[in-house]
C-alpha cells in the first residue's frame, strides 16, 4: 500500500512524500501538483505507521479546500487526518478548551460579517458613511487584527508625515476611523461576539497562557502541514508558532508568486524566509507543470524573472495535450500549442462584445462551457461581460456571487433527496435523482435564458453528480454525499461561462482563459503605486497567467474615446506586445 501511494508521483514529489519528518519548506509552482504531493505525503506517513491520522493536522485557507484535501485523503486510506481552515481548527479549539479553562461556553460567532455591527457604530457617531466605506473600515480591521497592530500602533502608521503613510478610507479622518475601530470592539464585548480575526487572537492567547491547554493541544496534534503558506498573516503564523510550541514537525507548502493578498496582511515573507526560522529545515522545489501548454509557461515565466522566490516552471504535457507524469517525462514544446494573444480595443464595450464573439466560437467549436473563464481586476469589470455574452447567447456566472448550496432550489433538492433516502426504493439511482429533481422544477429540456436557466442549470448540476458515482451507490449513500459537500463548498461544475475576479480565481483553471482589462490603472490597478504595490499586481497577473490549461486571450482597451489608457507593463514584461 506505500508503494502504490507514491507510484504515480514524479520524482521530485516523490521525495518530499518520502521526507515525513519536519521541518521542511516545499516550493510549489502553478499545476505543479501540490495538493497531489502533500495529501499523498500524509497517506504515505499514516500507511507506513510513521503518523497516527488522529494526531496530524492539515491546514489550508479556505473550507472548500479542507473539504477537497479532506476526501482526497479518504480516498488514499487516511481517513482519520483532520483538514481544516486556520480559522476552523481554531474555532474548534476554543470550543473545547473555553469550557474547562475559562468557564462557560466560548463567546458567540458574529453572524452577517462587520458591516452591520459598523453601520450601527456609524450612527451611534452621527456618520453618514456608504457601504462602501463601511466595507473599507471593515477590511482595515481585519488588516490590523491579522498584522497583530493595537491601536496606538495602527494610529501611527496614519501620519502625514511617515512615509508611505497608510491611506485613510473615503470621508474618514484617522480620528473617526479609529472612534470606529474602537467603538466596534465595545459593541462586541457588550454583545459577547467576537468576529473571525478574534477567534485566532483568542486562541493563540489561550495556547500562550494557558500551560494545561498547550500540553493537551500538542499531545493531540504532533504533525502539521500547511498549505498556501505563502498566505500567512502574522496572527496566523503566531497561531501555528504556539500549535508547535518547541517542536519543528511542520510541512509548509507555498508559490511564493501567488502572494496576492497583501491587503489583508498575508506576507510571502514567512516562505522565504522558512530557513532562518527553522535552521535544520529541507527545502524542496516542485517546478514541473502539468496542467498549461508550453507557451503559457514561458510566458508566466518571462513575467515573474528576477522576483523574490520566482521559480522556472517547465511544461509536461505531452503530445496529445494530456500531462505525461512518468519519471523519465520531459518538457514538450508542442509546437501546434497557440502562443497566449493580445488585442486591444478602443472602447470596453469593443472588448467585452469580441470576447463574448471569442467564448461563443469557443463552445461553437466544442469546448464545454464550463472550461472557460474571463478574468478581470474589480468586480465591477463583470456587468458589460455579463451584458454581451447574453446578447450572444451564452450562459455565464459570476464566480462567488452566490454559493451552490445556497440557492433556494438545490437547498429544496437537498431536502427532498434527504427525504427519499428514506424510503425503500429498487428503482436505479438517476431514475430517482431524477424524478425528486422534477418536483423542485427540473426538465429534461432547459428552458431559455434568464433566472429559469440558471435554477434549471443548478438542478441538473446535481443530475450530473450520479454519472460520477460508481455502480451500486444508493440515494441514502448519494444524499449524505450531497450533505458533505454542501457542508464543505464542494461544488459541481455548471455548464456555463465563468467569470471572476482575479483574486477569487486563484486555485482554478480552465481551458481557455479570456483576461481583459490588461491596462494601466486596471492591472497594475490605479493606487497601486509603490514598488511594493506593484509586484503584487505582477503576481496577480501572474495568478491570471496560470489559470489557463490550453489556451489564454488577453485584451485591454483605451476606454472610450478619451483614449486615457495605455497598455500594461506587464505584457511587455512577459513578452507581450
Amino acid at each position: 500500500m506505500a508503494e502504490d501511494l507514491l507510484a504515480g508521483l514524479d520524482p521530485d514529489q516523490r521525495r518530499i512524500a518520502e521526507c515525513l519528518r519536519g521541518p521542511i519548506a516545499v516550493l510549489a509552482g502553478a499545476g505543479t501538483g501540490k495538493t497531489r504531493t502533500i495529501t499523498h505525503r500524509i497517506a504515505h506517513g499514516v500507511s507506513t505507521g510513521a503518523y497516527a491520522p488522529e494526531r496530524v493536522l492539515a491546514v489550508t485557507f479556505t473550507r472548500k479546500a479542507a473539504g477537497e484535501m479532506q476526501a482526497r485523503l479518504h480516498a488514499l486510506g487516511a481517513a482519520g487526518v483532520n483538514a481544516q481552515t486556520f480559522h476552523g481548527a481554531a474555532l474548534a479549539q476554543l470550543g473545547y478548551f473555553w469550557p474547562q479553562l475559562v468557564g462557560g461556553s466560548a463567546p458567540q460567532l458574529l453572524g452577517g460579517g462587520k458591516a452591520t455591527v459598523l453601520a450601527q457604530v456609524a450612527e451611534s457617531l452621527r456618520l453618514k458613511l456608504p457601504v462602501e466605506t463601511l466595507r473599507d473600515v471593515a477590511a482595515e480591521i481585519e488588516w490590523r487584527k491579522n498584522s497583530m497592530l493595537g491601536l496606538d500602533s495602527y494610529a501611527a502608521l496614519f501620519d502625514p508625515e511617515r512615509p508611505g503613510a497608510r491611506a485613510l478610507p473615503t470621508g474618514l479622518s484617522a480620528e473617526q476611523l479609529l472612534e470606529m475601530q474602537e467603538r466596534y470592539g465595545a459593541v462586541l464585548e457588550e454583545r459577547r461576539q467576537i468576529d473571525f480575526e478574534d477567534v485566532l487572537i483568542l486562541a493563540t492567547g489561550l495556547f500562550e497562557t494557558e500551560p494545561r491547554a498547550a500540553v493537551q493541544l500538542r499531545e493531540r496534534y504532533r504533525f502539521f502541514t500547511i498549505d498556501e503558506y505563502q498566505d500567512v498573516n502574522p496572527l496566523q503564523h503566531a497561531l501555528m508558532r504556539v500549535w508547535l510550541g518547541d517542536r519543528d514537525d511542520v510541512c509548509v507548502v507555498g508559490d511564493a508568486s501567488q502572494t496576492i493578498y497583501g491587503f489583508t496582511g498575508a506576507s510571502g515573507s514567512y516562505l522565504l524566509r522558512f530557513g532562518q526560522e527553522f535552521p535544520n529545515a529541507q527545502e524542496f522545489r516542485l517546478e514541473r507543470n502539468y496542467r498549461s501548454t508550453e507557451p503559457i509557461v514561458q510566458v508566466a515565466n518571462r513575467l515573474m524573472r528576477g522576483q523574490a522566490g520566482a521559480l522556472a516552471l517547465h511544461a509536461m504535457r505531452g503530445p496529445d495535450g494530456a500531462a505525461d507524469r512518468g519519471a523519465s517525462g520531459s518538457p514538450d514544446s508542442r509546437a501546434f500549442a497557440a502562443r497566449p494573444s493580445f488585442e486591444w480595443f478602443a472602447t470596453d464595450q469593443d472588448e467585452a462584445d469580441a470576447v463574448a464573439a471569442s467564448v461563443r466560437d469557443a463552445i461553437s467549436g466544442g469546448t464545454p462551457a464550463s472550461e472557460i473563464a474571463v478574468l478581470y481586476r474589480t468586480n465591477a469589470q463583470s456587468a458589460a461581460l455579463e451584458a454581451a455574452l447574453q446578447r450572444a447567447g451564452t450562459d455565464a456566472r459570476v464566480h462567488g456571487a452566490q454559493r451552490f448550496f445556497d440557492r433556494a432550489e438545490v437547498r429544496q433538492a437537498v431536502m427532498v433527496l434527504r427525504g427519499q433516502a428514506k424510503v425503500a426504493d429498487a428503482r436505479p439511482l438517476f431514475q430517482i435523482v431524477s424524478d425528486a429533481l422534477r418536483v423542485c422544477g427540473w426538465r429534461s429540456e432547459p428552458p431559455e435564458g434568464g433566472a429559469a436557466r440558471e435554477k434549471w442549470q443548478a438542478l441538473n448540476a446535481i443530475l450530473s453528480l450520479v454519472d460520477e458515482q460508481p455502480p451500486g451507490t444508493t440515494v441514502q449513500t448519494f444524499s449524505a454525499e450531497l450533505s458533505a459537500r454542501a457542508r464543505a463548498h464542494h461544488e459541481p461544475s455548471l455548464e456555463s461561462v465563468t467569470l471572476s475576479a482575479v483574486h477569487a480565481a486563484k486555485g482554478l483553471e480552465w481551458s481557455l482563459v479570456h483576461l481583459i482589462g490588461m491596462s494601466e490603472g486596471l492591472l497594475p490597478i490605479v493606487h497601486a503605486q509603490s514598488d511594493a504595490a506593484i509586484d503584487e499586481e505582477r503576481r496577480l497577473a501572474y495568478v491570471a497567467f496560470t489559470r489557463a490549461r490550453d489556451a489564454l486571450r488577453i485584451s485591454g482597451s483605451a476606454g472610450g474615446a478619451r483614449g486615457a489608457r495605455i497598455p500594461s507593463r506587464f505584457l511587455a514584461e512577459a513578452g507581450l506586445h
